[in-house]
């Protein structure tokens, strides 16, 4: 990935956006993807619906969500520490002593997760997980008083890291779930500039996924396409100790997982496929049994049906402040999902 790629990419992941909260990540998806968009609106909810050859037949629609997991301020003590509220899931182990940004109306305040030191934990508490409400936000205030002059019950967290280079073309990131899919979206539209289209194509980057899909309930309502790929994050299964027979033989830097099972319908799988070998574009298969947890599980329900896809993009340490990929791999994601938009014709049947 070149240095201008890497800057957006940069750009993007690390503009915070919990569920609720993800309007400054729409504003910079916005900007990527309107120079290669005819239309490019925002619905009530805040899914931003970028459209590409608006009247082809059949649309489709490419999906990436736009929200992070994070934290809401719930309670402010006396002594001027936070109380918060899980969005989306977390590991409270992995929470513990991390900084954090609250945002509020002023700008981002540092803070740090506390817990009382493992020299004054009882026994009984050493062994045990410790409870999100056992955990508190020190952002250094004297009491509330003060805490309350900078944060408000509501106000959103994130933990304060940032997309950084690790060796090779691997990166770390604390939110490439899943802004790391909008940016596969915006990528695929730019991919699409110039060639022959027969479908519309609606890159959308959806919101609230990490507590029920929602967005992406209503933004397919509202496209009503016929087609649909969701990308998200896969877990890769090559570190220590990983079981290979939960999840398959998935590795970082050996291309996208394109799913298969009963979230996908079997055209749109086949065509997939077709379209990676026939661009020299490394994949994995992943068996998925049931739902994906993704938004092609809104998608696929959506009004009378939708033929539906799911590219994963493979992710070390999902939900951490500290997820790992490598940028082969989004790249080649976003060619995978221009070329599938390319072959896709009004003569195709994805009736099963």
């Amino acid at each position: 990935m070149n240095q201008e790629t890497f800057a957006l990419l940069k750009k993007l992941v690390d503009t915070p956006g919990p569920s609720g909260y993800e309007q400054q990540v729409q504003k910079v998806y916005r900007e990527m993807v309107t120079p290669y968009s005819d239309i490019v609106t925002t619905d009530v909810l805040g899914n931003v619906v970028a459209a590409k050859n608006p009247d082809g037949n059949p649309r489709v629609m490419l999906a990436g969500h736009a929200d992070e997991i994070g934290f809401i301020v719930r309670y402010i003590s006396e002594e001027g520490f936070l109380y918060f509220g899980q969005i989306g899931g977390h590991d409270s182990i992995v929470a513990v002593g991390q900084r954090v940004y609250v945002h509020t109306e002023q700008g981002a305040v540092l803070g740090v997760l506390g817990r009382k030191a493992i020299h004054l934990l009882e026994t009984e508490e050493r062994n045990k997980v410790p409870n999100t409400n056992d955990l508190w936000i020190d952002i250094g205030a004297a009491n509330k008083k003060e805490a309350q002059e900078l944060v408000q019950i509501g106000d959103c967290v994130t933990y304060a890291q940032d997309l950084q280079r690790l060796q090779g073309d691997r990166a770390t990131a604390r939110s490439f779930d899943n802004k790391m899919g909008c940016f596969v979206v915006a990528e695929a539209l730019r991919l699409l500039t110039g060639k022959p289209l027969n479908c519309g194509v609606y890159g959308v980057a959806t919101v609230q996924e990490e507590i029920g899909l929602r967005g992406a309930r209503t933004a397919s309502y509202g496209i009503n396409p016929l087609v649909g790929i969701a990308t998200d994050v896969g877990h890769a299964m090559d570190f220590p100790g990983a079981d290979k027979k939960k999840v398959g033989d998935i590795k970082l830097g050996a291309g996208p997982v394109i799913k298969r099972g009963a979230n996908i319908n079997p055209k749109v799988f086949s065509l997939l496929v077709q379209t990676a070998k026939e661009e020299g574009i490394p994949y994995q298969i992943e068996a998925a049994p049931g739902g994906t947890g993704t938004d092609a599980n809104a998608m696929q329900l959506n009004r009378a049906g939708m033929a539906t896809g799911v590219l994963s993009v493979p992710l070390r340490y999902m939900h951490t402040p500290c997820e790992v990929m490598a940028l082969e791999d989004i790249e080649n994601t976003a060619k995978l999902m221009a070329g599938f938009c390319e072959r896709v014709t009004p003569e195709i049947d994805f009736t099963p």
